[in-house]
């Protein structure tokens, strides 16, 4: 399927904006070669300037297709989107293998996820929701919710205290010792009081930028993911 698709009509009510549904293992903090299915939504405002998926920030009417074309998508990154509802939704995912199911984007609170995940939970899929920390998740009381926090990002916005009191696990990008010191100042007060795991994530797998993590995390008892799926060169 290739990025220059037709555009169909506008978005129907209840519905979410997907730019693809696929398979892989989750090479990140807690779940780490846990099988998954990954729902990636379409939108985000934050404006991080290493993320990797910046094909996802805009919603253009333009690049909307049909959730059939979505389906046939192929690992290239593309804008094209399909607005799911959540039967339709919940019933592409059920058609995969795995149980854990992985919401990202994007910034998928940006919408009110509950219905979504309630169905999945219905349905027993155990759902992780990959955010920014700059919306409060609307997600159910089980939902895991994994908080990457972006601070003075381009886009403006904040990261919410409602969110960081959400997270099961916090999860930080690492590039340069000023990095650790935004870790202590803001999140490891919350890691101290409520027990929430942090982790600290190397950019771009450099090896200096992994040794700053590994010091961090023996000094302060905090963890370090290393992007798993990236060095087995899986999605």
């Amino acid at each position: 399927m290739q990025c220059d698709v037709p555009a169909v009509a506008g978005p129907p009510v209840g519905t979410y904006p997907v730019n693809e549904i696929f398979e892989s293992l989750q090479g990140e903090a807690s779940f780490t070669g846990t099988p998954s299915v990954f729902v990636r939504l379409q939108g985000c405002p934050v404006g991080c300037p290493w993320c990797d998926t910046k094909h996802t920030w805009q919603v253009i009417p333009e690049r909307e297709i049909s959730v059939g074309a979505m389906g046939e998508k192929t690992e290239q990154p593309c804008d094209s989107y399909a607005w799911c509802d959540v039967p339709t939704l919940a019933n592409i995912v059920r058609a995969a293998d795995a149980e854990h199911v992985v919401i990202t984007g994007g910034e998928p609170c940006m919408y009110d996820l509950r219905p979504l995940i309630a169905k999945l939970e219905a349905w027993h899929h155990r759902v992780q929701v990959e955010t920014s920390g700059t919306y409060v998740p609307l997600v159910t009381p089980s939902t895991f919710v994994t908080v990457s926090p972006k601070y003075a990002m381009s886009g403006g916005r904040p990261v919410l205290d409602e969110a960081l009191a959400r997270a099961n696990e916090i999860k930080h990008p690492v590039g340069k010792q000023r990095e650790i010191n935004i870790v202590l100042e803001k999140l490891d007060p919350i890691h101290q009081a409520r027990g929430t795991p942090i982790w600290l994530q190397p950019l771009s797998l450099s090896s200096r930028a992994t040794g700053i993590c590994i010091q961090a995390a023996h000094r302060y008892g905090w963890r370090v993911s290393l992007q798993t799926h990236k060095f087995i060169n899986i999605r």
